[in-house]
């Protein structure tokens, strides 16, 4: 790969990043942190026709050339990301096998089910939000990322005296400037908090998705084996609540710096579907998600991915891509006609708890401004700073006055 874009590992300005990655065409050569070697593609239609394209493997183990070959060192920052062992990187029979079972699990019914605790929680965390001293709050802080981490928690059942050590894991899983030694130290404790969680569970069972999932590998070894449900749970409890934090995040942020927008949903011109469907494209919750792997040469609007190597799915870049949305795409419109994302993936590999993720937003969202309807930014929206990291797409802070 010839001249590649080196990847900001600090996430300091994704939309501009994503809009040079877009001006070298729908697929451009990327160099991650650790000088790995990736194509990132940013074309929204030549993304999904690769999301769906069987010579397109997220099993590095059997389609990754330069891990095969050992040429990924094994304190590679990322590497959490490509070595687990859960449907994330699975291929073929194998993802199927493993989808199969989070997805009897992780149903639309048992997620429905949760949305009287969404809106409890909610209650409870717009009601702490009313005491907040001079009425001025970090709503990163005190709404967006209490609310999913909580449902996550329920639906798996995760003791409260293991959370906090469990939410500093997952920011570093997503923080792509922790150093090598950073990465493992925090990977090492993630598996330790998440083994000795199913140890607990299997001494104490419950009716919750964590206790399906022991119970698939307690019953039948050969459907989930230890290290898949470790990793499994992983994934879940991790991507489960880190892109809706992303999602109310950036939901919150572009109400509040876009009044007219702002003003077509109080007056219910606009619902609020329409705004978390805008704020999904407009704003990825992951901004990139690494990797997958040709399988074979891959042909894609002329340029070749070659055999062995690794894709980048680029979709803040692919959610304003002009040839889909326009010479506006970069605008925050919730009145355009084609809200067109593919910010919960696509494909074998979509995302399984996009019904959660929405059902989250379409219940706190409407509740947050309600209650404050006069809400606004404390500080100068230039003063936001992004997480430390090219995957997640947020803030670490998003202060307001809730009264002004």
């Amino acid at each position: 790969m010839e001249n590649p874009h080196v990847i900001d590992p600090f996430g300091s300005d994704v939309q501009g990043e994503a809009a040079k990655l877009r001006e070298r065409g729908p697929v451009a050569p990327v160099e991650l942190p650790g000088g790995v070697a990736a194509w990132a593609v940013t074309g929204q239609e030549q993304l999904k026709r690769l999301l769906a394209d069987p010579r397109v493997s997220k099993n590095p183990n059997l389609h990754w050339t330069k891990y095969i070959n050992g040429e990924i060192a094994e304190d590679w920052p990322l590497r959490l990301w490509v070595s687990v062992r859960n449907m994330f990187t699975a291929y073929g029979d194998d993802h199927r096998r493993l989808r199969t079972i989070i997805s009897r699990a992780f149903t639309p019914r048992r997620t429905e089910a949760l949305r009287p605790d969404v809106e409890q929680i909610t209650r409870d965390l717009v009601d702490g939000l009313a005491a907040s001293p001079g009425g001025r709050a970090d709503l990163r802080e005190a709404f967006a990322y209490p609310l999913p981490i909580e449902v996550i928690c329920r639906l798996f059942g995760v003791p409260d005296e293991t959370r906090p050590a469990l939410r500093r894991c997952v920011d570093g899983i997503f923080n792509t400037a922790l150093t090598p030694e950073e990465a493992i130290s925090n990977q090492v404790e993630m598996y330790g908090i998440l083994q000795e969680f199913v140890a607990f569970r299997r001494r104490e069972p419950a009716d919750d998705l964590a206790g399906v999932l022991i119970a698939s590998t307690d019953e039948d070894g050969s459907r989930l084996s230890e290290t898949e449900l470790v990793d499994t749970l992983i994934l879940m409890i991790s991507a489960g609540h880190e892109t809706t934090v992303n999602l109310l995040d950036q939901a919150i942020t572009a109400l509040l710096t876009h009044p007219r927008q702002r003003a077509l949903v109080r007056s219910g011109e606009v619902p609020w579907s329409e705004v978390i469907e805008e704020s999904l494209r407009w704003q990825a919750p992951v901004a990139n998600l690494p990797l997958r792997y040709a399988v074979e040469d891959i042909d894609v609007d002329g340029v070749t991915i070659g055999k062995g190597e690794a894709i980048l799915a680029a979709y803040a870049a692919a959610g304003r891509d002009l040839s889909l949305h326009g010479d506006d795409a970069d605008l925050f419109d919730l009145t355009r006609a084609n809200k067109e994302h593919i910010s919960f993936g696509h494909g074998v590999h979509f995302c399984v708890g996009s019904h959660l993720a929405r059902m989250e937003a379409e219940v706190s969202l409407p509740a947050l401004f309600s209650r404050f309807p006069d809400m606004a930014l404390a500080v100068d929206p230039a003063e936001l700073r992004p997480v430390e990291s090219f995957i997640s797409n947020g803030h670490r802070t998003l202060p307001v006055d809730l009264n002004s």
